[in-house]
C-alpha cells in the first residue's frame, strides 16, 4: 500500500474561460467545476485509478466539503478532525491552456493537531511500501515539518520504514536539505525549486537543457537522496539516481489545464515501481501521466487508459570526463 500524506487538503474550484482573462473586466465561464484535493491527495487519485492500493491520510472533519468530497469519489482516505474548515482554491484557465491559480492559505494548525497528524501518519506509514509528503504547509506548522517527519519515520520504523517521497516548495522543500538528517527517497521539484535548491543556473536554463537540469539533479542525489525526478514542462522531465541519469519526452499535446500535471507525474512513477519497473520505465510512465494530465481540463488526474506511454521517449545521459552529463543513444519507445 501507499500512503499519501496532504497537510493542507483544498476544495479545487476550477473555471474554463472562454476568453482570455482580462484583469479588472466581468467575464463568464463556459464550465466550472469542484473536487477535493491537495497534493497527496491528487497523487492518491492516480494510483488509485491504476489499482494500486493507497491510502490518503490528510486534516478534515467528516462534515467538511474535502472529506465529504473524498467519500462521494470513494477514495479511500483518513481524515484528523481539526475543528476548523479546510481551503478552497480557485483555478481560472483560459483557452490556450494558460492557467492561473489562487490559493488560500488553509486553517491554523497548532501543535496538539500537528502531533496527532505525525502520529496517524506514523500508524499508517507502517507496512506501507511508500509515503508521499506532498504540498504546501498551512499556517501554524514549522517549515521543517516534512524534514522532521522524515527524520521521525527513520527513527520510529527503523529499517521497515516505507521509502518516502517529498513533493513541496518553498522553506519547507529547502529545509529538507538544511540540516543533518536523513534525506527522502524521491523528490520531485520543477525547474524552479530545482534550480533553488541546487543554487545553480535558473528554472528557464534547466527547462532549456536537460543535460543541466540533471547535473543539477546529481548535486542532489550526492547528497544522499537516492532519486530525484525533476518536471521541466513541456521540455519533458529528467529522472537522476546513483546509477544514472535520463531525460524523456512526450510528443506535444494541446494543454487544457496544466494543474495536477506533476502530481500525475508522481503518481506516474509511483505506479510504474509498484509494478517492478526500472528506472528509465519508471521516467516513462511519469512524463505519459503528466503529459496526459495537460490535455485534460481542470484538476482532472488522468486513468491508465488516458496515458501513451508507448508515445515517451526516453534518452540516458552519460558523464563526459568533465562532469558534464551528455546525451546519448536514445531507447526506441516500448510496443
Amino acid at each position: 500500500m501507499i500512503t499519501t500524506f496532504t497537510a493542507n487538503p483544498s476544495l479545487d474550484r476550477t473555471i474554463d474561460l472562454g476568453a482570455m482573462l482580462i484583469r479588472g473586466a466581468v467575464q463568464r465561464a463556459l464550465r466550472a467545476d469542484a473536487q477535493a484535493a491537495g497534493k497527496g491527495v491528487n497523487v492518491a487519485r492516480g494510483l488509485v485509478a491504476a489499482g494500486v492500493p493507497t491510502l490518503a491520510v490528510l486534516p478534515g472533519d467528516a462534515t467538511d466539503p474535502v472529506v465529504i468530497g473524498l467519500g462521494v469519489d470513494q477514495l479511500p482516505h483518513r481524515a484528523l478532525p481539526i475543528g476548523q474548515p479546510l481551503r478552497s482554491n480557485v483555478t481560472l484557465t483560459e483557452p490556450d491552456g494558460t492557467t492561473t491559480k489562487v490559493n488560500e492559505p488553509g486553517p491554523t494548525l497548532g501543535p496538539a493537531q500537528q502531533s496527532t497528524l505525525t502520529e496517524a501518519l506514523v500508524r499508517t506509514a507502517n507496512g506501507s511500501s511508500w509515503v508521499v509528503l506532498a504540498g504546501s504547509l498551512p499556517p501554524g506548522l514549522p517549515t521543517d515539518y516534512y524534514a522532521k517527519i522524515v527524520a521521525h519515520l527513520h527513527e520510529v520504523l527503523g529499517a521497515s520504514r516505507p521509502l518516502l517521497a517529498v513533493d513541496t516548495s518553498d522553506a519547507p522543500l529547502s529545509d529538507l536539505y538544511a540540516g543533518s538528517g536523513p534525506l527522502p527517497d524521491l523528490i520531485k521539484p520543477n525547474a524552479e525549486e530545482l534550480a533553488s535548491l541546487a543554487g545553480t543556473h535558473n528554472a528557464a536554463e534547466l527547462e532549456a537543457s536537460p543535460e543541466l537540469a540533471a547535473s543539477a539533479a546529481r548535486q542532489l542525489v550526492q547528497r544522499g537522496t537516492a532519486a530525484v525526478l525533476a518536471t521541466l514542462g513541456a521540455q519533458g522531465a529528467v529522472l537522476a539516481t546513483v546509477d544514472g541519469a535520463w531525460w524523456a519526452t512526450h510528443p506535444p499535446v494541446r494543454a487544457r489545464s496544466t494543474v495536477g500535471a506533476g502530481d500525475s507525474s508522481l503518481a506516474g512513477y509511483l505506479i510504474a515501481h509498484d509494478r517492478g519497473a526500472t528506472p528509465p520505465e519508471c521516467l516513462r510512465s511519469a512524463v505519459a501521466y503528466g503529459a496526459a494530465a495537460a490535455s485534460l481540463p481542470g484538476s482532472l488526474i488522468p486513468t491508465p487508459e488516458q496515458t501513451s506511454p508507448e508515445s515517451v521517449t526516453v534518452t540516458p545521459l552519460t558523464a563526459a570526463p568533465t562532469g558534464q552529463l551528455l546525451a546519448s543513444s536514445t531507447q526506441t519507445p516500448k510496443e
